[in-house]
């Protein structure tokens, strides 16, 4: 029995009582109640708190509220005991079978235990790194490269139509400056002032004379303009490879030039700046056009064209905004750096400036640093990069699998210090060692299992759940049953280390019955091969199936050897 069964067993129990007149509800019989698995097991398997939220509105009092649940609750099927604690808290005591068909739901769902629809029918769009390309990704873009990445896993896993997507800054002065040091390093001349220095420029200027041979032989803008054009596909195309490698994907790579170009009917720039006209919030002003964003909270009006005629990049942002809208997005998420707490409200007063609600539409998220150490000193310097460590670098010195987890396992808003050899080490110290260990050892009960003719089908086929009555059956079985809710959480509040914090606590669920004797999935010695042991084996199946999905919402490999 999960936490989502037994939900909806005590709505059923409510409904009852209200039907037969014992109790009146005026609101109504809740949809779902809330159930918990408590700190102590003596309090239980489950617990839930529905007798304090609903007694009053009953008009009773709160423990004679429980009586009256906990009286039908405990002859529901798979119920075996209730008792009332305190002021009317339900502890709800499971019989071992209904709980064991936990282990049997979970293997005959395998990839899809998890997967939910709490947000069936909601098209998200999640834009993270948002990068110029104008050089390698570094440790500035790697927290978001896994957290965008996790939370549109979880969003996805959670029932939601999601797209992840890369908003290139391939427009502005930056993209002249990236081809005039390109050219420079080309014809050995010095770093252009405001150009991009290090030996990831050299390498660019050789690749760019492979692709078009002869390029640095035109001149002035013309010049400018084909250098940019191959450096920027370049580029571009290395971030894609890199980000891939990372095991970060993106479904749409858009690039914040085409929102200037000619046709745009729907979130161009052109367009944008009519429909803000229409609805009356810009005003001109000393030669500029603004966005009267102070209307809707924000501390200062926004310029949307300066003076000398130049858009700035908060108008190209508006017609972005729209541009997602015009797609069909219901919601947008921005993962932005630490460096960005202005743009939360100055985004929000955008949204309601072109007639959208911010509390309904869109969600702004701040990531905060990420410093990273080896031997107790920063990483700061890149052997390519001059001034910078690139992604690629962090992860063939640390690993994917260690980076993501690590990364993933805080919150966003949290600052973060990690230490290279404490990220890496293949001790049960290190969290991505020791869940990862913990799918590893899976595999080889499996193997072991094999090796005694003991397979999923016939283990299956013969499976009883009453047979796992241990408590640290019981106990696994508990905290199994407690991922899709998990998951459910990670996605409503766009948090994955919820995922990889459940994955540690079940781990450790795992070893601990892994560490007792009474619960031994194999038969010893010359023993045949009892029901129990087969039970056992599904039980570990099912570990596997969580662990392995779980890791797959943050992105990171199930081994199956350490």
């Amino acid at each position: 029995m999960t936490p989502e069964q037994l939900s909806a067993t005590i709505v059923d129990v409510l409904q009852a009582l209200v039907d037969d007149g014992a109790l009146t509800l005026p609101d109504g019989v809740p949809a779902t109640v809330n159930v918990e698995r408590p700190r102590q097991k003596e309090h239980g398997d489950y617990a839930t708190n529905v007798a304090l939220q609903l007694g009053k509105k009953a008009g009773m009092n709160p423990r004679a509220f429980a009586d009256l649940v906990a009286a039908k609750l405990g002859a529901s099927d798979g119920v075996k005991q209730v008792d009332i604690a305190g002021p009317g808290f339900l502890n709800i005591f499971v019989e071992a079978g209904a709980q064991g068909e936990v282990a049997a739901a979970i293997v005959a769902a395998g990839p899809a235990y998890g997967r939910l629809e709490t947000l069936a029918g909601q098209r998200i769009n999640v834009e993270f790194i948002s990068a110029n390309p104008t050089g390698p990704l570094h440790l500035g873009h790697t927290r978001w490269a896994v957290l965008g990445d996790a939370i549109g896993r979880v969003l996805s896993a959670a029932g939601a139509d999601v797209t992840r997507e890369f908003y290139i800054n391939d427009r502005g002065v930056q993209m002249n400056n990236f081809a005039r040091s390109i050219i420079a390093s080309a014809l050995g001349e010095p770093t252009p002032e405001d150009g991009y220095a290090g030996g990831y420029i050299d390498d660019l200027a050789k690749a760019v004379e492979e692709a078009r041979p002869g390029i640095f032989q035109l001149e002035g803008e013309e010049r400018v303009a084909a250098v940019r054009e191959v450096g920027y596909a370049i580029q571009l195309e290395e971030q894609q490879e890199t980000l891939e490698r990372f095991n970060t994907h993106f479904d749409v790579w858009f690039s914040e030039l085409s929102l200037h170009e000619e046709g745009q009917e729907t979130g161009g720039v052109p367009h944008t700046l009519a429909r803000l006209k229409d609805l009356g919030h810009v005003y001109e002003e000393g030669g500029a056009l603004w966005m009267r964003t102070t209307d809707f909270g924000d501390d200062k009006d926004r310029v949307l064209i300066k003076s000398d005629g130049e858009l700035t990049y908060f108008a190209s942002d508006t017609a972005y905004y729209l541009d997602k809208r015009a797609r069909g997005f219901e919601h947008c998420i921005y993962l932005l750096g630490a460096d960005h707490h202005g743009y939360v409200n100055r985004l929000k007063a955008m949204a309601s400036c072109v007639g959208d609600d911010p509390a309904q539409t869109l969600d702004v998220m701040i990531g905060q640093l990420v410093k990273i150490l080896r031997d107790g000193q920063e990483l700061k310097l890149s052997k390519r990069a001059g001034t910078i460590v690139t992604l690629n670098e962090l992860a063939e010195e640390i690993g994917v699998d260690a980076l993501r987890y690590s990364l993933a396992r805080y919150p966003a808003d949290s600052p973060l210090v990690l230490d290279v050899a404490e990220i890496t080490k293949a001790s049960n110290d290190n969290p991505v060692y020791y869940v990862q260990y913990a799918h590893a050892r899976t595999c080889r009960m499996i193997a072991n299992a094999a090796d005694l003719a003991m397979s999923l089908e016939g283990a299956v086929a013969a499976f009883d759940p009453t047979l796992l009555d241990h408590e640290r059956d019981g106990e696994l079985l508990r905290a199994l049953a407690a991922y899709p809710g998990v998951v459910a959480t990670a996605a409503e509040l766009r948090e994955p280390h919820r995922i990889a914090r459940y994955l540690e606590d079940t781990a450790s669920a795992f070893n601990r019955w892994y560490d007792t004797k009474e619960c031994r999935m194999l038969p010893q010695g010359d023993e045949p091969v009892a029901p129990a042991n087969l039970a056992r084996l599904v039980l570990v199946h099912a570990m596997q199936t969580v662990l392995r999905n779980g890791l797959d919402l943050l992105g990171v490999s199930a081994p199956e050897r350490m």
